[in-house]
């Protein structure tokens, strides 16, 4: 049987390994040097695997099931759900505070008691095959955007030199129209005027979260963190869109986000 020793042993070594790599993945994308990128995208990778077999050991331990039998693995694997960030803010718009978001998130979910049962994934200075890329390497049940949205013209993604690239409602609307069909089953578009995005994008995605008008820095990451806490305490996307909502009382913007749920067949 497992000890509460060998888990707080694990969750400990997993935090370091979390912290390792988001530290990477933000120099990553910071430096210019070819082949300093190369090296840190090995560290990366390596850091990953590392993070995915503490992972694995913890869910084992929790569900105190052997460790030798590939049947249980198999299943241990598929309860893990993978959150893929996806963050883009090209040169020449302002500056967003994407990074404070990304560590808060990945903060609350290091912190939670479930927080064995997620694997957080992210790609920063996204362009538009960055964004189905990502999603087809990682296969993730929830997919979040983070960046600058401009209503009819789309979310604002990065083009080859770094400047600002529209992707329309009808193109993602089309990718996730796949997606669904592999793992994604809910889309956060934490962007100003996203809701057109969002709309399109839930005939096919059972819950889809997009903003109705502008939405502030503070208001954007008080939002999605405690979203996602709620998330890792195992309440359902329901209560955690109210939750998220409820953390943008003060700045009088809880009725920003709005929640797309896909009608059953």
């Amino acid at each position: 049987m497992p000890s509460q020793h060998q888990l707080k042993e694990l969750k400990k070594l997993q935090d370091l390994i979390e912290e390792k790599i988001l530290h990477l993945r933000t120099a990553k994308v910071t430096e210019t040097d070819a082949a300093i990128i190369f090296k840190i995208g090995s560290d990366i990778a390596k850091s990953e695997r590392e993070r995915d077999k503490v992972a694995q050991e913890i869910a084992q331990l929790n569900q105190q099931q052997p460790t030798h039998n590939e049947n249980n693995k198999t299943n241990i694997k598929a309860d893990i759900k993978t959150i893929l960030i996806l963050a883009a803010n090209p040169k020449n718009t302002s500056r967003l505070e994407l990074e404070k978001e990304i560590r808060e998130i990945d903060e609350g979910l290091r912190r939670s008691n479930k927080r064995e049962q997620f694997k957080l994934e992210m790609k920063l200075a996204v362009r538009q095959r960055d964004f189905y890329r990502a999603i087809l390497d990682t296969q993730p049940q929830i997919v979040h955007f983070c960046g600058h949205g401009a209503g009819e013209d789309g979310i604002v993604l990065e083009d080859e030199t770094g400047m600002t690239a529209f992707v329309e409602a009808d193109t993602l609307a089309s990718q996730f129209k796949l997606f669904a069909k592999k793992s994604v089953k809910c889309v956060v578009l934490n962007a100003c005027y996203s809701e057109i995005q969002a709309e399109a994008i839930h005939e096919h995605i059972n819950y889809v979260i997009g903003m109705n008008r502008a939405v502030g820095d503070k208001a954007a990451i008080n939002f999605a963190v405690a979203f996602y806490d709620g998330l890792a305490a195992g309440e359902d996307v329901e209560f955690a869109f109210e939750l998220g909502c409820s953390q943008m009382i003060g700045l009088k913007e809880n009725q920003t986000p709005v929640l797309k749920v896909k009608v059953s067949e």
